[in-house]
């Protein structure tokens, strides 16, 4: 029996989780850059400006959603910092809203961690006056108390461009409670940092973790926008339906390459493209496939076998084009496809 595994129903709706506006360090408007996503074929945008919370429904409109959102990060303390390299590793996280009326932020504090450029716009954030100030520390307890916090507060939680903020190993893997990484990051790809986290996901889901991965912009400014993105397959263009749909992981990212269809039947996997230089399969074991067209010649669909020896754990597919642009899938566990 066939299962699809991204929705066989419903529409594909290009999405960026991660955008900057004036109201912090970004160069455009809220308005501005909805404009601008619209003319560039976009239905989705989040906006996450830094460390203050300030939801933007009055943009949305029939043809196109805005989703509400905000940053936090949690810095080295400056005692820690290496003096091999000199730079301080920082931890970011996305906060994106699952219901259209949430307003109060957590990890919300009155004095400390709003930028400079956020601060004219600090009291436009509806804080629980009844909360405390809340401290962040940078450590694996710290940052997985923040996205703790996130996540059963109903937000959608991601962890962002790690190579950017020099974060390794030792570090993300005792990360707990985010919903997904950042797998691409086009505001750094565009900065010179190699923001492509393939191996960052694999390290992860080999860890035990069960998350997604996003494609982002990032923007600040024209520079940086429109490159990476999320396609969301989804009911309809209205608030929870597309929250719903990226809770459960029904989207893929991508920087051009389209996935138009992905499912499983009789224990193999097939993935279906538009034209492409290679498709990929990547398991948790040491089991991956590769399919190219012969003589140049591109290719649009491919079908995997799962291992009938020993389980994969997961796989994910990655799709190629001739210019070297990605795409990629969540990963699939196997247990849950049983």
């Amino acid at each position: 029996m066939r299962k699809y595994l991204l929705p066989e129903r419903g529409n594909f709706y290009k999405t960026n989780l991660h955008t900057h506006s004036n109201l912090s360090d970004g160069g455009l408007s809220p308005e501005e850059i909805k404009e601008y996503y619209i003319s560039h074929g976009y239905s989705v945008i989040c906006y996450t400006d830094h460390d203050v919370f300030i939801p933007h429904n009055d943009l949305t409109d029939e043809h196109f959603l805005v989703l509400n959102g905000y940053e936090l990060e949690v810095n080295q303390p400056a005692a820690a910092i290496s003096h091999i390299t000199g730079n301080g590793k920082t931890c970011h996280m996305c906060l994106v809203a699952t219901e259209p009326d949430m307003e109060t932020p957590v990890c919300w504090h009155r004095e400390k961690y709003i930028p400079l450029k956020s601060q004219p716009h600090k009291d436009k954030v509806k804080n629980d006056p009844n909360e405390p100030d809340y401290i962040r520390t940078y450590s694996h307890e710290g940052v997985s108390d923040m996205m703790r916090l996130g996540r059963e507060n109903g937000f959608f939680v991601t962890y962002n461009h790690p190579t950017w903020s020099c974060e390794d190993y030792s570090d993300y893997v005792g990360y707990e409670n985010m919903h997904a990484i950042e797998i691409m990051n086009y505001t750094c790809i565009c900065a010179g940092y190699p923001e492509y986290n393939e191996r960052v996901y694999d390290d992860m889901l080999r860890a035990g973790k069960r998350i997604f991965c996003t494609g982002t912009d990032d923007g600040h400014g024209k520079g940086g926008m429109c490159g990476c993105y999320i396609m969301v397959k989804a009911e309809a263009l209205e608030y929870r339906a597309v929250a719903g749909a990226i809770m459960r992981g029904d989207f893929y990212s991508s920087e051009g390459p389209e996935i138009k269809a992905l499912y499983i039947e009789d224990g193999k996997v097939t993935v279906e493209t538009s034209e492409a230089k290679e498709i990929r399969f990547t398991t948790g074991i040491r089991k991956c496939k590769r399919f190219a067209g012969k003589d140049g010649e591109s290719v649009t669909t491919a079908t995997y076998e799962l291992s009938t020896d020993k389980d994969p754990y997961y796989f994910r597919v990655t799709v190629t084009d001739e210019n070297g642009k990605h795409a990629y899938t969540n990963a699939y566990f196997t247990d849950e496809l049983k």
